[in-house]
């Protein structure tokens, strides 16, 4: 009876591939990358999901098979690989992540809370206290990490009903695009609004501003970060059924559904959304495009069941009103969430002597001080950004570029311990894709260099546009918890000379 029940709760292909579906496909990837590249960002999804996702959801998966009983997460996985101070640096750096996460969400939350209550937005006219409105961004996002601190603090026990509500809301969203989107072709009589002309349609962007075959190698970043989140596919191999055939097969079913997804996603903007009609305008930037689509897309539906113009437009602000509730809701959840998940992982997984004073303590479930310490960096960081002088549309997407760059380079860490992994034969390893070395390390350098490709075209396409602060920025945050990190271990380090019989302690 108890193998019964263990048999049951073990996943099978299908509730594997939609695990792994609904933990990495994000529904504003798709009118983002249409607004960035139209039609031409197809391709480089495809190429993407063959070249980082596949390879390196099999490195996760069977990182997550060896090391399936070590608390540390991802710092267990590359200090057993290749060493302390490679796993702190490249686990720092993840956490790193999540702080510009955390920068840009608390600015631009206010876009999809003001798509909901006005039907769209309106926060390029928001001031207070005679501010610019990217200012008043940036004091409502210190006030916000501020509050989001305190609540977490106190305990989350009812915050998970708000995150589910808009994960299933924001899943219903790609629901509506399909449906409306085929709706509008039908009404329509086949015309699209982006019009394909010829396979170069699907190679070149609308968008003057990647027009240059740099700008086009540096959209690779903004796919391989639709394909984040893909993490969770490491915990996932020892609560599958028969995991040896069926999870291999579940990760490959996934990989092309999702990439399947986003590029259908990407093509179905083009039958409502004319880009040089809706997007072209300054107003434009990447926090409010995917409200700006969806309101066309109700608009579209409006004249299409055969409403007047007027009418047609209350219906898209209503569509805009939904998907701003929806956005909303689940960037709230998974802000409580972030706020002390990552945090609180990297303080458990590593040496309690890295952290200093009391810093690694952790009460009730929260690393407290550690918690406040973040909540003044994330401030001073919207303070820096949101001050220094940035019209409102450059000011968000400034904050994108840097949120790209820092959530993908940790994946060039873990990336690149694999090849190190697969080489230590003292480490057990039950579950396992790359047969051989070779093969391991052929997929090490083909995932880290991907990763890196497309960062160094990222970071250097303002610089060729004579942007230079963009640039800066991007390269600024990973290089300042670069230096924090090494500082924190050089620290350590000195601590452990002196006190040796401290080494093996872990933060608790």
């Amino acid at each position: 009876m108890g193998s019964q029940e263990k048999s049951k709760s073990k996943l099978t292909l299908l509730p594997l591939v939609l695990m792994i579906f609904t933990s990495v496909f994000g529904f504003t990837n798709m009118p983002r990358s249409f607004y960035l590249m139209g039609y031409g960002a197809i391709p480089w999804y495809l190429l993407s999901g063959i070249t980082f996702f596949l390879p390196y959801a099999f490195m996760m998966a069977e990182y997550g098979a060896a090391f399936k009983n070590e608390k540390g997460g991802i710092y267990s996985w590359m200090e057993r690989s290749i060493g302390p101070k490679y796993a702190f640096v490249g686990t720092f750096m993840w956490y790193a992540s999540y702080v510009v996460w955390m920068v840009n969400v608390a600015s631009t939350i206010w876009v999809p809370l003001s798509n909901s209550i006005f039907g769209k937005d309106t926060t390029a006219s928001w001031t207070l206290f005679h501010m610019s409105s990217t200012q008043t961004l940036g004091l409502l996002g210190i006030v916000w990490i501020i509050v989001v601190s305190f609540v977490a603090s106190k305990g989350l026990d009812k915050i998970t009903k708000v995150t589910s509500v808009g994960g299933t809301a924001v899943a219903l969203l790609n629901v509506v695009l399909l449906l409306g989107a085929v709706f509008v072709l039908i009404a329509n009589h086949g015309h699209f609004a982006q019009p394909i002309l010829s396979l170069h349609s699907f190679v070149a962007s609308p968008n003057h501003a990647y027009g240059t075959p740099v700008a086009m190698l540096s959209f690779i970043v903004f796919a391989l970060f639709a394909y984040g989140g893909i993490e969770v596919v490491g915990g996932l191999v020892d609560q599958t059924e028969h995991a040896e055939k069926v999870f291999p097969k579940g990760v490959t079913i996934s990989a092309i559904i999702i990439a399947i997804a986003y590029s259908l996603g990407i093509f179905l903007v083009g039958i409502f959304v004319n880009w040089n009609h809706v997007l072209a305008s300054n107003s434009v930037n990447m926090a409010n495009v995917s409200y700006l689509v969806m309101q066309n897309l109700g608009f579209q539906v409006g004249l299409g069941f055969g409403l007047n113009q007027a009418a047609a437009l209350t219906f898209g602000a209503w569509v805009a009103r939904l998907v701003g509730l929806s956005m909303f809701l689940a960037l709230t959840g998974a802000f409580f969430t972030l706020i002390y998940a990552p945090l609180k992982q990297m303080i458990e997984g590593t040496p309690a002597g890295l952290w200093p004073g009391k810093m690694g303590e952790v009460k009730k479930g929260m690393p407290l001080r550690a918690l406040w310490i973040q909540c003044a960096v994330v401030a001073v960081m919207i303070f820096i950004v949101s001050f220094g002088g940035q019209a409102a549309s450059a000011f968000f997407n400034k904050l994108v570029l840097m949120t790209n760059v820092a959530m993908t380079i940790p994946y060039m860490f873990i990336s690149g311990a694999f090849a190190a992994f697969k080489k230590k034969t003292e480490i057990e390893k039950p579950f396992q894709v790359y047969k051989s070395y070779k093969s391991a390390l052929v997929a090490t350098v083909v995932v880290t260099f991907t990763v890196g490709f497309a960062n160094f075209f990222t970071i250097i396409q303002p610089l060729t546009q004579g942007d230079v602060q963009s640039t800066l920025w991007m390269i600024a945050g990973p290089l300042f918890f670069t230096v924090v990190a090494f500082w924190m271990y050089h620290r350590y380090e000195k601590k452990q000379r002196s006190f040796p019989q401290a080494e093996k302690q872990v933060a608790r």
